[in-house]
């Protein structure tokens, strides 16, 4: 079995959560160029964190890394999807529960 890393989790966990909110505001069937631009720009500040492996969930985190503007489309995006994410991903989702705990 192939276990992923708590960063490879977090960037499934972005993707996936970007997804459902477009699907479901923006009524597209894969994702649009906003939301894929939101995504592309998520993934990005994730892998460059500076914390490393040892980093908090972003919404624990002290140093901000997104700029205002996207900080605010992402605090949107997971106040729709975050709720539905236990319908839609579980597994996911409980992971990410694990991980607002421990980290």
């Amino acid at each position: 079995m192939n276990l992923k890393s708590r960063i490879e989790r977090e960037e499934e966990t972005l993707i996936s959560m970007i997804d459902m909110y477009c699907k479901k505001n923006h009524k597209t069937k894969v994702m649009c160029l906003e939301c894929n631009d939101l995504s592309g720009y998520a993934v990005e500040r994730l892998h460059k964190c500076i914390k490393g492996k040892s980093k908090p969930i972003c919404g624990k985190c002290e140093i901000h890394c997104y700029k205002p503007e996207m900080r605010e489309k992402i605090k949107k995006v997971m106040r729709d999807s975050g709720p539905r994410m236990i319908f839609y991903h579980p597994l996911l989702a409980i992971m990410h529960l694990f991980d607002t705990m421990m980290y």
